[in-house]
């Protein structure tokens, strides 16, 4: 890419409710396209709590089609600002069929396709497994309006693999979505996407939500940012 790429993130709070988040998040992209921004990856299941942190089947009505009514609201959004949109979703494929997933939409508005988060921690603050099926499409990158585009979504970024397929598949620049907490996990996060960056030749942007949700203690600390080769 000989053009600079102007990009973004947003990380925010849980508001309370689905449809309030989702406005906030249509305003960021609004803000971003003021900006210059012509890519923006929004945080890890964007537009609900980070519910991994309790086991609860009422959390399950979150999942929706991919594409499908968020998608399809922020394609929309997409073409009306020229800009590519990186959405981190929860998925549902089909009754019981749940994922992790990230769908990816062109500047004009274009369903591209989408990533299923393939690492899924079970552990105290992060059930996952209770949730979602680990990925089954492998690594693919979308060509866009603004390059080579993939995604790895948060606890995948511990695993090279992915990030070594995700270059070797021509990726210019990789979103990682996360919900990450405070304590070892703030340590590596400034390690790990600049290692994958530097090893495999191509840009980065690491997000991450914000503050204390309601469901439990996991402090989600921020601090998102944009890596080099």
């Amino acid at each position: 890419m000989g053009e600079i790429v102007r990009a973004a993130l947003f990380q925010t709070q849980w508001t309370g409710d689905k449809e309030s988040m989702i406005k906030v998040h249509e305003e960021a992209a609004r803000s971003a396209a003021a900006q210059g921004a012509k890519v923006m990856c929004f945080q890890e299941l964007f537009y609900g709590p980070y519910f991994c942190q309790v086991q609860d089947p009422a959390y399950y009505e979150y999942a929706e089609s991919v594409p499908g009514p968020t998608v399809e609201r922020f394609a929309a959004l997409a073409t009306e600002l020229g800009m590519v949109l990186v959405l981190p979703v929860y998925e549902e494929e089909q009754p019981g069929y749940l994922y992790n997933t990230a769908a990816v939409i062109d500047a004009d508005g274009r369903y591209l396709g989408k990533y299923r988060k393939h690492h899924l921690p079970q552990v105290k603050g992060f059930w996952e497994k209770f949730y979602f099926r680990p990925g089954n499409l492998g690594y693919p990158v979308f060509d866009t309006a603004v390059g080579r585009v993939g995604v790895y979504i948060c606890y995948d970024r511990h695993f090279p693999e992915g990030w070594r397929a995700l270059g070797i598949n021509g990726a210019q620049i990789v979103f990682n979505p996360s919900a990450t907490s405070r304590g070892l996990s703030a340590y590596i996060w400034k390690l790990e996407q600049p290692a994958a960056a530097v090893a495999n030749e191509y840009f980065v942007g690491a997000i991450n939500r914000v503050g204390v949700e309601d469901l439990g203690d996991d402090d989600f600390y921020g601090t998102s940012y944009f890596v080099d080769p």
